[in-house]
């Protein structure tokens, strides 16, 4: 078996990697904070990028939406590229009023209603972890970081949770106490559990229904993701 969905020779992948969703922002990335950064993928226009940050060799690759993208992205990056470390970094919905917009937030681990995992493995579990080693480096870089928050979030197959019912639903399964929203930290967490890989993600809060004027647009939010970008790459570089 061969990789389909990320093609390139295996040594043009670093061992670290960022995933942002959108791979225009691993493009971003790429031109913005990484030296010498040549393009080693494209398939389906999801354009993953090789450069050096501090004189480490990282690898910025976009995961796609959702559990299903990212899970076979990270998967691809785990089984055939030899990757040992992923930093998931998006942006999320904030879900509890003390978190603000351009917060950052790290996932010890996400929850979800999702049934990927159960799929894949048969494993029934609702809540997935990141890696406690990657989770200390996150820490020790965010220390003294006041607006840099650690706790459950949610992972949902619904772009909107605060449409229609989804609040009440999530009430009646005992889904509360979360500080974000997202779509895929859940399916990283599976794979990097299948994979032996390291794994952890962190969002930026572009969006809150406690506050939704502070709401970004589609360009604030390219330009607001710098803070949590610095803090992935010193992380995962430790």
């Amino acid at each position: 078996m061969e990789p389909i969905h990320i093609v390139t020779d295996k040594s043009n992948i670093s061992e670290l990697v960022l995933m942002p969703g959108d791979p225009l922002r691993a493009k971003y990335i790429a031109e913005k904070f990484l030296e010498d950064a040549v393009l080693v993928n494209e398939v389906r226009n999801m354009l993953g990028f090789t450069g050096y940050y501090k004189g480490k060799r990282i690898t910025v690759i976009g995961s796609g939406m959702g559990i299903p993208s990212m899970g076979i992205y990270s998967y691809e990056l785990a089984k055939f590229y030899g990757v040992k470390k992923i930093i998931r970094i998006g942006s999320a919905g904030a879900m509890n009023e003390n978190i603000k917009v351009r917060d950052v937030v790290v996932a010890e681990n996400a929850k979800s209603v999702s049934t990927y995992a159960a799929a894949y493995s048969d494993d029934e579990s609702d809540t997935q972890y990141a890696s406690k080693s990657l989770l200390d480096d996150i820490k020790s870089v965010a220390e003294g970081r006041e607006n840099v928050h650690f706790g459950s979030i949610l992972t949902s197959d619904v772009f909107d949770v605060y449409a229609g019912n989804v609040d009440s639903t999530l009430k009646k399964l005992g889904y509360s106490d979360f500080l974000a929203t997202e779509m895929e930290a859940f399916g990283l967490y599976f794979i990097g559990k299948i994979t032996g890989m390291d794994v952890a993600a962190m969002v930026t809060i572009t969006d809150s229904k406690f506050s939704p004027s502070d709401d970004l647009s589609a360009e604030m939010r390219e330009s607001s993701l710098n803070d949590m970008i610095t803090l992935a790459l010193e992380a995962i570089i430790k």
